[in-house]
């Protein structure tokens, strides 16, 4: 599969951060690679995964990671569910603990994520994807 949009993640909590970037998102959870777009259409970031690993090519220097969510950590400073995200994407309303997907807009192209679970900071995820 593969989708295009804009993405964005707020973490809230006593450092709040946030970041929004267009991306290309191809694959699955077990391989793949998301590629992330600066505002002037340059190439902010690669990552690409496999079943052995993962890497980060941000500023000209290749990071590797044993796992994807390792990489999306570093990546984010925050936690995301990768897995999930996919079948979010393709309309699937998996549970995952500590987090609601609103996929009422998906038909829309729209897709809005939000970690409300004790513990790591509250965050939203939000996707707009091309048509």
């Amino acid at each position: 599969m593969q989708w295009s949009g804009r993405l964005s993640i707020k973490v809230f909590g006593a450092a709040a951060q946030a970041f929004a970037a267009d991306f290309d998102l191809s694959g699955n959870p077990q391989a793949g690679s998301l590629v992330l777009y600066s505002p002037l259409g340059t190439t902010a970031a690669q990552m690409r995964w496999t079943p052995d690993g993962a890497s980060l090519i941000s500023a000209g220097e290749t990071r590797y990671f044993a796992t994807l969510n390792a990489l999306v950590l570093q990546a984010t400073d925050t936690e995301l569910p990768v897995q999930a995200l996919f079948d979010w994407l393709q309309g699937r309303p998996t549970n995952v603990p500590g987090w609601t997907a609103d996929l009422s807009a998906l038909q829309q192209g729209r897709l809005m994520a939000t970690r409300i679970a004790e513990g790591p900071a509250r965050a939203e995820l939000r996707i707009v994807l091309q048509p």
